[in-house]
């Protein structure tokens, strides 16, 4: 197909901004869907499991493809709470161009600023919709305030809202001065009107602001504007294209989508100012072996490479989500996965719409599709062409904050569990699976409870497996805070045969890296050939930390002398070796423990929020700001995880069910000492 009549968009949220009931109506008006999907009733497309229904929240990222002004559309509707924000950041690695949707009462709220952070981060071109304009207090010229405050977003209204005795009622286009006004029985049905008087003034100095921005960047139109001639149209329209795949500008419109108030704006919106993946850099890669410059234009007649985003572990074969860069594919082709170094075969390509498959025969650059027969591809994997390999950048994930035990009810269903868990870890990059063989119990580490909670979930409903669980518990993490030096001297005769090895290392703070970086400062301390082994003993003995046995972190490892004997040099002796200096070297070092943080918001009205306030005082909790936002108060603030479990219950109980809370992983922070014994922390 025409490449410039492709568009690969996401759309993104807070949790409760009202993202789906966008996607949902972005259906309907495009005719994909011949019904509304609701929320509340569970009759939403895209929301298509069991538990997204039950619980009205979305938990997977969920594809669907349609056609709007002869233009197709890959539409992507991502979940919106904290605890699934992985589904966010894999599908942004892959699109063209985000929808964020915003409240127009609360304006931009936590999560709103972590999924801008991470369009931001791959320099996804957006635009923005302002939902719930009909609710009491909504505001949208302040809700576009707050995307450049708390955003620092270029923000620019497109539309101004025309409001009515419930709220919206439509929105004039500040481009054209023409209004939409909408059906009153909701029907998304809508009548072209003028600007009305009471709002000219306000138009006008709008539109003025908004031609402004533009000319900032156009030689031609800040011509017109200094004329003080009035711009063409086009010119307009082109300008903001412009502007907004460059990132330098993003428009807001606004709506009601729960009533049906402009969303078929939205969707001109997208075809209008968001890019195809003609306009789009080259994606950049390297060869297999790291050398570096490769690079594939979104044309059929290049070598394929195409990036696995997304795993779904389905009952009838697993499906992975690919977003195809250049070349085509199509079912029976063979196709280098440059990380695992095998031939994969793909058996279908299929079109999704939800859980709902359409087979295809071939596709090409631009296109995002599922496909199955794949073995060994997990999130992150490049697939390319045998003959001309790229290896792209693949996609990080953090690391978990939460952890729960689990036990099958029954020795029966121990290897169902295994095998249960064992495909919902390589769906779900985020979930940690660890199995202890002694207690015949599995360590399952994720996002959050309700991350873990769904896990459960699921593990009832789609794998029949029926668990005991234990309480939730802290994923804590161990960090060097003074360096300490150790050696291994490995020499012994085993089944007859000689083993040597000898390395040295020191153990040193390094704050900020995360998990444990791995440096040579000796180049000739190591032989070359035993290298791969000791780095994989290493890697493997910061697993578990010296005080607690939790992983260490933010430390480097810095192999800095060793040993060698000619004929007696073994891989394993190494590996024993590096195993006993790393011992030693973290015996000898000052380590700390660290428990996740996490930022909060908490939204309450006036009255409750002393109580509030005096509860997350209890709880440890580093107050940064409190806001008034009319009659509501917003509490911003940092609290240790380990403090905030069952926090939903409590808030609701401080509240009278009132207030709501948002909150997201903020880094790590050293536990005080007097906690330890509180804790059950005790040193080894």
């Amino acid at each position: 197909m025409d490449l410039a009549k492709l568009r690969n968009i996401g759309v993104v949220a807070h949790i409760d901004a009202g993202k789906t009931t966008v996607s949902e109506r972005i259906l309907f008006f495009s005719g994909v869907e011949h019904r509304f999907g609701q929320v509340d009733e569970g009759t939403t497309v895209l929301d298509w499991m069991p538990e997204e229904r039950e619980r009205g929240i979305t938990i997977t990222a969920a594809a669907t493809r349609l056609d709007w002004r002869g233009f197709a559309v890959n539409l992507i509707d991502t979940p919106g709470h904290v605890d699934f924000t992985v589904e966010v950041e894999r599908c942004m690695r892959v699109l063209d161009g985000a929808i964020l949707v915003i409240d127009a009462v609360a304006g931009v709220q936590a999560q709103s600023e972590t999924v801008w952070r991470q369009i931001r981060r791959h320099g996804v071109p957006a635009l923005a919709f302002v939902n719930k304009c009909d609710r009491p207090g909504a505001d949208f010229l302040a809700a576009v305030a707050s995307l450049r405050e708390r955003l620092d977003a270029p923000a620019v209204a497109l539309q101004v809202p025309l409001m009515g005795e419930v709220g919206v009622r439509g929105a004039v286009d500040l481009l054209t001065r023409r209004g939409r006004e909408y059906a009153a029985d909701g029907s998304g049905e809508w009548v072209e009107v003028g600007v009305p008087e009471e709002l000219a003034d306000e138009v006008e100095i709008l539109r003025s602001d908004l031609v402004e921005s533009l000319a900032e960047e156009d030689e031609e139109l800040l011509a017109e504007v200094l004329e003080d001639r009035e711009p063409a149209l086009e010119g307009l329209v082109a300008a903001l294209r412009r502007r907004t795949i460059a990132g330098s500008l993003v428009p807001v419109l606004c709506g009601a989508a729960l009533r049906n108030v402009g969303v078929q704006p939205v969707l001109d919106a997208v075809v209008d100012y968001l890019p195809s993946p003609a306009e789009l850099p080259a994606v950049e890669g390297c060869r297999p072996d790291g050398t570096p410059g490769e690079v594939r234009h979104p044309r059929a007649d290049e070598p394929l490479s195409a990036l696995a985003f997304k795993l779904h572990a389905d009952t009838h074969g697993d499906l992975t989500f690919v977003r195809i860069y250049s070349g085509t594919l199509a079912p029976g082709d063979q196709i280098l996965n440059p990380r695992t170094r095998k031939i994969e075969r793909v058996a279908r390509l299929l079109r999704m719409h939800a859980d709902a498959r359409l087979a295809l025969d071939s596709v090409g650059p631009g296109e995002i599709v599922a496909l199955t027969g794949l073995k060994t591809t997990a999130t992150g994997d490049t697939l390319t062409d045998r003959s001309s390999p790229i290896l792209l950048e693949s996609t990080g994930f953090p690391e978990p904050v939460i952890s729960m035990m689990l036990e099958p009810r029954s020795s029966g269903d121990r290897d169902k569990l295994r095998s249960a868990l064992q495909r919902l870890e390589h769906e779900d990059p985020t979930l940690g699976v660890c199995e202890d063989e002694e207690t015949g119990q599995w360590e399952v580490a994720g996002m959050g409870e309700l991350h873990l909670e769904v896990v459960l979930h699921r593990l009832e409903s789609e794998h029949r497996v029926e668990v005991g669980r234990g309480q939730p518990r802290v994923a804590y993490r161990e960090a060097p805070r003074r360096a300490g030096c150790g050696s291994g001297r490995i020499d012994r005769v085993l089944g007859g045969k000689d083993i040597f090895g000898e390395v040295e290392v020191e153990l040193a703070p390094a704050p900020g890296v995360g998990s444990i970086r791995l440096e040579w400062a000796d180049d000739g301390a190591v032989p070359r050939a035993f290298r791969e082994g000791v780095a994989e003993a290493l890697l493997l003995g910061g697993q578990v930390g010296p005080r607690f046995g939790f992983p260490l972190v933010d430390g480097v490892v810095r192999v800095v002398g060793g040993g060698s004997r000619q004929g007696k040099d073994s891989e394993l002796g190494f590996r024993q070796a590096a195993a006993v200096a790393l011992r030693t070297a973290m015996g000898e070092a000052r380590v700390a423990l660290l428990e996740p943080v996490m930022s909060f918001e908490i939204e309450s009205p006036a009255e409750f929020v002393s109580g509030i306030i005096a509860d997350l005082n209890g709880r440890r909790a580093d107050m940064s700001d409190l806001l008034v936002q009319g009659q509501d108060r917003l509490v911003v603030g940092r609290v240790p995880l380990a403090h905030m479990f069952g926090y939903s219950t409590a808030v609701r109980s401080l509240s009278q069910g009132r207030a709501s809370f948002s909150m997201e992983p903020s880094g790590f922070a050293e536990v005080p000492a007097e906690e330890l014994e509180a804790r059950g922390l005790v040193w080894h």
